[in-house]
């Protein structure tokens, strides 16, 4: 097995591994981080592996190609950084400027600087100091990132702190590797030219993606919405995840800074919230992956052998990393409990020390045996996060009472900060007419359409109509319904709506449910599935057309009003005896 590519026997053992080992240590309530790191620490070639030559059935149970599983995993850190970005917006991200370049940046020199001088105390050259210490001042975006949106902590003060620190240094991944290219490949001249040149490119790069991004995505994305297909529309966001990811990489960026770009420019879309349920799957499944392909990269044995430098090497670690960020963090105006859980939380080694370290010894900069010490300290570490993240929480929940400081506070998204707002579901001539009236009456509310060119014109003006299949509870919790006083069904399809109505009573059964049916038989339907109220087109356009006759034969306005009101009590009686036998 030493092929670059996964085939279907690895791909069985991580599928088996993902849908039965990982979901027993959720019931065991270990974190899923830990879960998966453990699988793969299990798997790989260090650990079962190492016993297949005594015991020759062990090869159905173990992954021996770690490369093959890592390239494939490199995915997972993709989509990762999709998603960041599709929960941010580029005003957000402005305003976060003093976190990324400051304190993120002043973390990355001034912890790459004191490893890099352990470095050249131990007796390392300068470059391979220089190496040592950029890898290592480096944190896991992957595992604290999914630490905090698992435990919905990414609005919080310590979510922005940290997430602030990880964006730089997820930027700060290209000088990196550039500088490792220029010492691999002794460039004569002005390392500090060539570095600005490099540098020039990137931001060309990365304004090109942007500017293109704006003027093609949407229209992109809006010809594909028309054709009414969830398919075609999964297809169209994976082609851009991975043409834009693709893009940066051939300009000598990573592919999570393309991806990244890509959550960005789709954010500011009416599109956002549908990506964002549909690629979630492949994010924590890819994810994962990369759990497992780090836990594999783990040599029991090599351990085993430094059974004093490595483990002092792990503690070393987290203790320069934490004591530069408490620092930092205070010294940025940070509170004594968010610069503790912070430093706690980003003190480990990260995916991208792999990508750097692999560089630097294709290069023949580092040795093979400092190479290997280097990546199992960093991924010891990384397996250490999860259990450390916990007693991070807790301490600094303990400092913040100490200092009579209320904690968990999410900065609210713009998914999150409406409510008493009606959801209207179905954005088309009824659905645009509610909303009108209720934007005429000063009611906040979010539209949701599958018609890509009736949102279209709202999101132009700045309205909230968004993109997204309201029959499907995610795309209504980021749409505020646990706020909402009521969701009014306007669609045209008869089935649609009563999916919608089955989905939303099954999930928020007190929520006040008023559904547009085609007539009294549909109504029957939707109040046998949990409708709270129901107006049939058909009988109102009758009733209506009724009133009118009744004023052309002589009737008063208010004689013939009162007519049609008996007799719409009337029509409306059997609907609502049927539903009350139902209940």
């Amino acid at each position: 097995m030493n092929s670059d590519h996964l085939n279907l026997h690895e791909v069985m053992i991580f599928l088996v591994a993902a849908g039965l080992v990982v979901p027993l240590m959720q019931r065991l309530k270990i974190n899923p981080v830990l879960g998966f790191l453990t699988v793969g620490l299990l798997i790989g070639p260090f650990g079962l592996g190492a016993f297949t030559d005594s015991l020759p059935w062990l090869r159905f149970l173990v992954i021996e190609d770690i490369n093959g599983v890592r390239r494939v995993a490199e995915l997972g850190i993709v989509f990762l950084l999709f998603m960041i970005g599709l929960e941010l917006s580029f005003e957000r991200l402005w305003s976060m400027r003093r976190l990324v370049f400051g304190l993120g940046a002043a973390q990355v020199v001034v912890t790459g600087a004191i490893i890099s001088a352990i470095a050249l105390w131990f007796g390392n050259t300068t470059p391979q100091a220089i190496i040592i210490g950029a890898c290592l001042a480096l944190s896991s975006t992957a595992i604290v990132m999914r630490l905090l949106t698992d435990s919905r902590r990414l609005g919080t003060p310590v979510g922005r702190v940290s997430f602030g620190v990880l964006l730089f240094q997820d930027l700060a991944v290209v000088p990196i590797l550039f500088l490792v290219g220029v010492f691999g490949a002794q460039t004569e001249g002005s390392i500090v030219l060539a570095f600005l040149i490099a540098v020039g490119k990137a931001v060309i790069a990365i304004g090109l993606i942007l500017f293109l991004g704006r003027t093609v995505i949407r229209p992109i994305f809006r010809f594909v919405g028309a054709a009414h297909s969830r398919e075609l529309f999964l297809a169209a966001v994976l082609l851009v995840i991975i043409a834009t990811a693709i893009l940066t990489d051939m300009a000598g960026l990573s592919l999570a800074l393309g991806a990244f770009l890509a959550g960005l420019l789709l954010s500011e879309t009416e599109y956002n919230r549908q990506i964002e349920v549909d690629i979630e799957p492949f994010n924590g499944l890819l994810l994962g992956l990369f759990f497992v392909s780090v836990g594999m990269s783990i040599d029991l044995t090599a351990i085993a052998n430094e059974p004093f430098w490595i483990p002092l090497s792990v503690v070393g670690l987290f203790l320069i990393k934490i004591s530069v960020l408490f620092a930092l963090s205070l010294l940025f105006g940070q509170p004594r409990h968010v610069a503790t859980e912070c430093a706690l939380l980003l003190g480990q080694g990260g995916e991208f020390a792999f990508v750097v370290i692999s560089l630097a010894l294709s290069f023949g900069l580092l040795q093979a045996g400092t190479s290997q010490f280097m990546l199992i300290v960093t991924s010891l570490t990384m397996l250490a996060t999860p259990p450390i993240a916990q007693i991070a929480r807790r301490l600094g929940a303990a400092i913040a009472r100490k200092d009579n400081i209320e904690t968990g506070k999410a900065e609210q998204g713009p998914a999150e900060d409406i409510s008493n707002h009606v959801i209207v579901a179905g954005y088309g001539r009824v659905g645009q007419l509610i909303g009108s009236l209720l934007e005429s009456n000063h009611i906040a509310h979010v539209g949701l359409d599958l018609d890509a060119e009736i949102v279209a014109p709202f999101r132009k003006k700045g309205g909230s109509v968004y993109y997204g299949d309201a029959s499907h509870p995610e795309i209504l919790r980021r749409s505020g319904i646990d706020k909402a006083t009521a969701l009014a069904v306007t669609m045209d399809s008869a089935k649609a709506a009563e999916q919608v109505v089955v989905a939303v009573r099954k999930e928020w059964p007190n929520l006040p449910i008023l559904v547009r049916a085609r007539d009294m038989l549909h109504a029957e339907k939707l109040m046998a599935v949990g409708a709270s109220d129901v107006v049939p087109e058909t009988l109102e356009a009758s009733l209506e057309l009724a009133e009118v006759v009744l004023r052309a034969t002589g009737f008063g306005d208010d004689a013939a009003r009162q007519v049609v009101s008996e007799c719409r009590e009337i029509e409306k009686r059997p609907r609502r005896d049927t539903s009350d036998e139902n209940a």
